[in-house]
């Protein structure tokens, strides 16, 4: 008595079937990798990337501080002038602060742009928490029109615990806005491959 043989065509179906399922799971993983790592970084402050979360319930430590610098550029092919109303602060720690940052668009037509961001040194993205921020907001301006856009943050008085940051006295948030479409930045290609960002002060 012989022992039958497997259909060989029920067997192709399923190999073909655990491919394609396969494949459509690496899709989906490939989409959801990049705000899954948004998320991460905006958690855990990781790569320099600020925390995001609320203002802080207890009363700000009013013996020690940090000085925070603030960096504005405007990416090549977006005519906008971008300067914070003030170029340093000094924030105590824990403290709740309040920064203004001025946009115009000095171009001859409506523009649409987005503002990316990062701390220095990357290690201050963990201690450095925004309560609200303009950023990743998807801003058009009219030819000339002027907008005041704030960022509101504290620095968090773990930043002492840290033996990698205990020492550091002195920070900087960097934002850079970008031309955008559907809310993400667009590089500009044409004429403009390998420049490098530009400060436009007011």
């Amino acid at each position: 008595m012989t022992k039958p043989h497997s259909d060989p065509i029920r067997g192709a179906k399923r190999t073909a079937i655990a491919c394609a399922g396969l494949a459509v799971g690496m899709v989906g993983l490939a989409f959801a990798s990049v705000p899954l790592y948004d998320a991460f970084c905006k958690a855990t402050g990781y790569d320099g990337t600020p925390r995001q979360g609320p203002a802080l319930a207890s009363a700000a430590r009013t013996d020690d501080s940090m000085v925070v610098h603030f960096d504005t550029n405007v990416a090549p092919g977006l005519p906008w002038k971008f300067a914070p109303e003030a170029n340093t602060v000094e924030a105590k720690l824990g403290e709740t602060k309040t920064v203004f940052f001025r946009v115009q668009n000095t171009g001859a037509k409506p523009s649409t742009g987005v503002a990316t961001f990062n701390v220095q040194p990357g290690l201050m993205g963990s201690y450095f928490v925004k309560i609200a921020c303009f950023c990743f907001n998807e801003q058009t301006l009219q030819p000339g029109e002027t907008l005041d856009v704030p960022v509101v943050f504290y620095v968090d008085p773990a930043v002492r615990e840290d033996s990698n940051t205990a020492h550091l006295s002195e920070m900087t948030l960097s934002y850079t806005y970008f031309a955008s479409k559907n809310g993400q930045p667009v590089t500009a290609s044409v004429a403009t491959t390998g420049a490098s960002g530009t400060k436009r002060d007011f």
